[in-house]
């Protein structure tokens, strides 16, 4: 009789926690994939730093000046397309953790909706 009963509960508890579980992983994947791209991001801009830092090392004089110059419209495009690529793989990934929750909500609405 009792395990029955304890064998009931935990069906029910199991049941009623799985939306909380499955919003918990479903997070939990968000935050690790927003701060793997963070550090990504992060490494790519120290990365173009570091070798601006090294190129503007290198001048010695008014030519060595003038190459640094013309690199820097080259260095800007390639420091804008990152920062677009990034804000895309942003928004690419939140865009995703809406739809799944959406669709979460959707599904435990649906159950609890009596037919």
């Amino acid at each position: 009789m009792y395990t029955e009963m304890f064998k009931s509960f935990s069906e029910q508890t199991e049941k009623s926690l799985a939306p909380y579980v499955k919003f918990n992983k479903m997070f939990t994947k968000n935050v690790e994939e927003l701060t793997e791209l963070q550090l990504a991001a992060v490494r790519a801009y120290s990365d173009l730093g570091l070798n601006q830092l090294k190129a503007v090392s290198e001048v010695k004089d008014v030519q060595s000046f003038a190459e640094f110059n013309s690199q820097q419209l080259e260095t800007l495009t390639k420091l804008s397309q990152q920062l677009i690529d990034d804000s895309n793989k942003f928004n690419a990934v939140a865009q995703n953790f809406k739809t799944e929750v959406e669709e979460l909500v959707a599904e435990n609405v649906k159950q609890a909706t009596p037919a």
